[in-house]
């Protein structure tokens, strides 16, 4: 908009922030509708986000006052302006955010009904998974029923009928699962939007767990069919193949009789034909050889499955007679061939079998090393079992060949006589007949020898390969279980983190919830640690059997592991992003505090992660949150409360509620505090940490009070409070002590429980306190009233003396207990009487006493009643009572009783009975019997100071140096406060500062001459009080004219009249007053050396150039200190008596510490050291409380002096 519209028409500035405030808002709150994401199937979080939803429109409803106002607003200025171009830009601006907020409106209620939509639609289609994953367990558990197969027409024919059944069920299940998918594919068509990777990994595993039902149905269906037909087919191949048994026996037998005939040898033609006769018949045998197995397996299987019935005997008989048949046909052939095989070359014969077993055994001896080594997967191992299965086949089929060949040779050589061997056996005739015999014997030992090793060695061979075979089975076996199951676990882990939306995404709300889960997930992916080892090791055993894992399984394991890994990796980065966005946006990172100021204040943080306020409008910055700032300047509304106990507890009870502590119950802040470790009150707490334990606090308060607790705002303005009580410099760090102190003050809780508390805070294990633990817990307590700028009323800043105190009513024990300190604290000490007033101001806040005020006549009494002692019937309201109102004929020195409830009989009585009392009493009584309310403690510094304080200071960031002496007034910085706020309202408004640091430059600039007035009428203070010193000192010689007299005890012992025993008495006392004017003396001198050189040093600063000062972000705000109005001419009125009501008599104010004569020079000597500190600052404000502390101090040294005269 152009400027000089806005010059020509000064409200279309205000117009224009309205609108841009409202349309960044509507902005802001559009762009979130959009970016707002929702897991598709996921009831919960659409919940959640239906719920965010209604309370957007809700936030929307309740801003349309303020679019109303601005287009009530605009049509005022439309009204009242006649320039037609302001005219169309404040019509156009209207209509754009008219349509604007209609279009958010559209889109919420839009979204709202998608949500809606999108809830009744993710139901169904859970509803439907469900009922598909039903379907699929009832399939699998049948499946799973059906372990082995039966062997049994019955059985089997059962077992089909099932798997029929089971077809026709998954065929009619199969509805369930179109209509899952179907849902589903409506939720991933309607809400592509939004996040619908549940819905598509849950759909794809379910279609392929319904595949798989479907073919291992098929396949066992098929399974079943082949073994009903086998099971058919098996009595017919049985008969079929015993009848070839017989036919076979017949011709053996035939066989048998044709070798056994006489003079056979001798036929060679003959032996030929029954040589092919026999080569034929050992042919069909081994053609049925398989045959017989298979029947044999096959017939086993049935058996099994028989078990003990009548069919399972009469089968068992038909196998036995099968095997019987067979094992004798088998022998029967080997008879007959070795009866062809007799000749006259029968060893050569003998030998040349046993050469053909050699080769033999050494071919199936290459094969079973062929087989080696074991396959590195189940189906090449189960491959290996099934070719060994049929080798030791071939071994069992050879084995009855071995054994009778050996057997043959065995009668052979132990029936043959050595002349037959001879003969037998032709070698070279140079040999003996006897040798000859013995290398024919040696030779078919030897080959004996030979076969029956290698035999023996190939079945050893044999069932070793056999027992490798049948481990790696097992062990690959369980090695595939277990990567199946590990499988599963990852796929599932990888499912959840498939589901994990972009961080930038999330809720802040939702981040710790986030956190949460995917340290659950990271805790599930920790536990499948032991599942991948055991994995691990099954592999390593595997390959110390010496068997090498395949390809296949090899690059499994390495999928298994680095799938492990990734997913640990993913979670490791996961949460590491969320903590990064928790420690950006969540309450660590003090984002959320961000909401706790409005426009045109912004929060920051400094570098040290303490908040700072920056006012865009004025550009300027400051420490204290602007509600700090309200609350503070509201204070000054109780400064005319004439009291400062009162006022000091209006104040602190005004900032309790401000600060919701009032609705903290002691436990629940015990609860957080331990919740938060906070158990060393000697460790310092950082920003972040007070910040944690504090939103602990107000979480569980908004719980229990969900109207009244604005937690961000809460949060900002205790941290803002509790920084200007222990951590005025704003170092970031506080110490546990002092945080537990100021949170317990201002919590609901009966005020002993607190002193024991607070007590148990500093007590030592064995719960005993000692001094310098005391000194700490009242330091940090008097730093309360001490941020309002009301502790000088309280014995100042100084907890030595109160310490001193409370030992001393212990009786100077080393360490006090528990039940000492009670019996202290309910006397009231003057440095902590705040805090019981603080009580009774709550309790009289709801009081409603039925009395009226004699002199505002209200009725009845809200709050604290003060009934006269004195007269009958005489009442006060605290309104009064505070401001110093009295009626006619009742004077303020009078006794008063307060009462923060309402009276019972038995106090209306006794209270009669005290003014009846009263009645006969005389103003001296009251005047010589004053009675004080609180326990009144020594300021004046007695004795060293503690040793504790200075670290003390250094720990919580704060220095003493900024707090108020006791006898320090602040009138004066009050009047050049106003002074300064005076000239700058008279300035242009271009020319006011725009920060506490400017303004801090513009009082030094103003300041250097009214410090130079002060100087010199400190310099002619200091001559004055050299006259007056001079003055006396001629006095003291004008009075000592005559020597003193020696001491008593060195004069002569004679008798002496009353005038010498006057003038001795006389003389004495003139030389004792004598010394200590001479001390006093060279106290002043010293302090007027010291006065010159500080007056010197305050000149050379005066004369330095001005340094520059920083503008933005340095500077500390502190509430405006109160007044300080404890009168003595005042009454003081409180003294506890029960529980409720307080009596005193007296006419000092309350908590004005008392005045002692004979202490002046040293209170002189105190506010003199404490004008001086070494630890001041130097900055011209500093330099003016110092000046204006020395002007006090020489005011009271003169007053001294001058009634030191008065008493001589």
């Amino acid at each position: 908009m152009p400027s000089s519209l806005l010059l020509e028409v000064p409200a279309l500035a205000d117009f224009n922030r309205a609108w841009a405030e409202l349309t960044d808002w509507l902005s802001l709150l559009d762009r979130v509708i959009k970016s707002q994401r929702v897991m598709v199937g996921d009831l919960e979080d659409i919940n959640e986000m239906i719920i965010k939803q209604k309370a957007t429109l809700q936030d929307l409803d309740q801003r349309r006052p303020q679019l109303e106002e601005l287009i009530t607003a605009a049509q005022n200025l439309k009204n009242k302006t006649s320039n037609q171009e302001a005219r169309t830009i404040i019509t156009d601006r209207i209509e754009r955010l008219q349509n604007q907020w209609d279009e958010v409106q559209e889109h919420l209620q839009n979204r709202r009904q998608q949500l809606n939509e999108m809830l009744k639609d993710s139901t169904q289609w859970l509803e439907a998974k469900e009922e598909a994953e039903r379907v699929l367990g009832q399939a699998r558990a049948k499946l799973e029923s059906w372990k082995e197969t039966p062997y049994t027409m019955d059985a089997i024919q059962k077992k089909i009928t099932e798997t029929k059944q089971l077809a026709k069920d998954l065929r009619q299940w199969q509805i369930n699962v179109d209509v899952a998918n179907d849902l589903a594919l409506k939720l991933l068509r309607d809400y592509s939007s939004d996040d619908t990777r549940k819905v598509h990994m849950i759909t794809e595993n379910i279609n392929a767990s319904w595949a798989s039902i479907h073919k291992r149905v098929s396949e066992r269906e098929a399974a079943l069919e082949e073994t009903h037909r086998l099971l058919q087919q098996f009595p017919l191949d049985l008969e079929k193949f015993l009848a070839w048994l017989t036919e076979a026996e017949t011709t053996a037998n035939v066989l048998q009789d044709a070798t056994h005939k006489e003079r056979l040898l001798e036929d060679s033609k003959g032996v030929r034909e029954l040589m092919t006769q026999w080569q034929d018949l050992q042919g069909e045998i081994d053609a049925h050889t398989n045959i017989y197995h298979n029947l044999d397996e096959n017939g086993q299987k049935v058996l099994r499955s028989l078990e003990s019935s009548d069919d399972a005997a009469l089968l068992q008989r038909r196998l036995d007679n099968m095997n019987f048949k067979w094992s004798e046909l088998r022998k029967k052939s080997l008879n007959i061939r070795s009866h062809l095989e007799a000749s006259s070359d029968q060893w050569k014969r003998l030998h040349l079998s046993l050469q053909e077993l050699l080769v033999w055994l050494q071919l199936k001896d290459d094969e079973l090393s062929r087989q080696a080594p074991i396959g590195g997967d189940f189906p090449a191992v189960q491959k290996q079992n099934d070719v060994h299965r049929a080798f030791k086949r071939e071994l069992k089929t050879k084995e009855p060949v071995i054994m009778s060949t050996l057997e043959t040779v065995r009668i052979f050589l132990k029936e043959l006589p050595l002349e037959g061997l001879e003969k037998l056996y032709q070698e070279p005739r140079e040999l003996p007949p006897e040798e000859r015999a013995q290398n024919v014997t040696r030779l078919l030992r030897k080959q004996a020898e030979e076969v029956n090793a290698e035999w023996e060695k190939l079945n050893l061979r044999s069932a070793d390969w056999q027992r490798k075979i049948d481990e790696a089975l097992e062990r690959l076996q369980e090695l595939q279980e277990a990567t199946d199951e590990l499988d599963l676990k990852l796929r599932q882990a990888e499912v959840i983190k498939g589901s994990w939306q972009p961080v930038g995404d999330l809720l802040v709300d939702s981040l710790q919830d986030h956190l949460e889960k995917v340290k659950v997930l990271r805790g599930e992916i920790t536990a499948l640690k032991e599942n991948v080892n055991y994995v691990n090791d099954l592999a390593r055993q595997l390959t110390t059997l010496g068997i090498q894992l395949s390809p296949y399984n090899l690059s499994t394991l390495e999928d298994l592991n680095t799938r492990w890994r990734l997913l640990q990796v993913a979670v490791e980065d996961r949460i590491r992003q969320v903590h990064e966005a928790h420690r950006d946006f969540g309450p660590a990172s003090q984002h959320f505090l961000s909401s706790s100021v409005q426009g045109p204040w912004e929060r920051a943080i400094s570098p040290n992660k303490v908040p700072y306020y920056i006012n865009h409008e004025t550009q300027t910055t400051c420490w204290d949150h602007p509600k700090m700032t309200e609350l503070y300047q509201s204070l000054a509304d109780l400064n005319n409360v004439r009291f400062s106990a009162y006022r000091t507890a209006m104040k602190l009870r005004r900032l309790q509620k401000a600060l919701c502590l009032d609705l903290l119950s002691l436990s629940a802040a015990c609860d957080a505090l331990d919740q938060h470790n906070l158990k060393q009150n000697d460790q310092p707490m950082d920003i972040l940490q007070v910040i944690n334990c504090l939103t602990t606090i107000y979480d569980c308060l908004e719980q229990e009070h969900n109207n009244l607790v604005n937690v961000p705002l809460c949060v900002d303005m205790c941290l803002n409070w509790l920084l200007n009580v222990y951590d005025t410099g704003r170092t970031g760090r506080i110490r546990v002590l002092s945080f537990k102190t100021g949170i317990i003050s201002l919590c609901k809780a009966h005020l002993e429980d607190k002193y024991r508390y607070l007590f148990k805070q500093v007590a030592s294990s064995t719960g005993f306190c000692d001094q310098r633990r005391l000194g700490l817990l009242l330091h940090d307590s008097i730093q309360i009233p001490r941020q309002l700028g009301e502790v000088a009323s309280f014995g100042g800043s100084n907890i030595e003396p109160s310490v001193r105190s409370c030992f001393q009513f212990a009786n100077n024990k080393p360490e006090i207990e528990a039940a000492l300190f009670l019996d202290w604290m309910r006397l009231e000490p003057q440095s902590m009487v705040w805090l019981p007033v603080l009580h009774r101001v709550a309790a009289a806040e709801t009081a409603k006493h039925q009395a009226k005020c004699n002199i505002c006549k209200e009725c009845p009494i809200i709050g604290f009643r003060y009934r006269s002692l004195k007269h009958f019937n005489y009442d006060i309201c605290q309104s009064c009572f505070f401001s110093g109102r009295v009626a006619k004929g009742h004077k303020m020195h009078y006794p008063m009783v307060e009462y923060c409830t309402p009276t019972t009989s038995g106090e209306d009585v006794r209270d009669f009975a005290k003014v009846l009392k009263n009645k006969f009493r005389t103003k001296r009584y009251f005047a010589k019997h004053p009675r004080m309310g609180y326990l009144p403690v020594q300021t004046v510094l007695e004795g060293d100071n503690m040793e504790t304080l200075a670290e003390m200071e250094n720990s919580n960031g704060s220095y003493l140096n900024d707090s108020i002496s006791p006898n320090e007034s602040i009138d004066d910085e009050h009047l050049l406060i106003q002074h300064y706020c005076q000239s700058l309202n008279q300035d242009s408004p271009l020319s006011q500062p725009r920060s506490p640091a400017q303004i801090l430059i513009s009082l030094e600039s103003e300041e250097r001459g009214e410090l130079e007035r002060i100087l010199a009428d400190l310099e002619e203070e200091n001559r004055n009080l050299q006259a007056e010193y001079d003055r006396l000192k001629q006095q003291h010689e004008h009075k000592g004219l005559s020597p003193l007299p020696s001491p008593p005890e060195m004069m002569p012992t004679s008798p002496q009249s009353p005038r010498d025993a006057e003038l001795i008495a006389e003389a004495k006392l003139l030389r004792q007053h004598k010394g200590r004017l001479e001390a006093r003396m060279q106290i002043l001198e010293d302090h007027n050396k010291q006065l010159e050189s500080q007056l010197n040093r305050l000149r050379q600063l005066l004369e330095q150039p001005q340094a520059e000062a920083k503008v933005n972000g340095t500077t500390v705000s502190s509430p405006s200190t109160s007044l300080q109005r404890s009168d003595s001419s005042q009454p003081m009125l409180l003294r506890v008596v029960g529980s409720q009501t307080s009596e005193s008599m007296g006419e000092e104010d309350l908590l004005s510490p008392p005045q002692d004569t004979s202490t002046g020079l040293e209170e002189v000597m105190e506010q003199l050291n404490n004008s001086f500190p070494s630890s001041r600052g130097h900055n011209v404000g500093s330099l003016f409380h110092l000046a204006d502390d020395v002007g006090r101090a020489m005011e009271s040294l003169v007053s001294v002096m001058t009634d030191e005269e008065g008493a001589e």
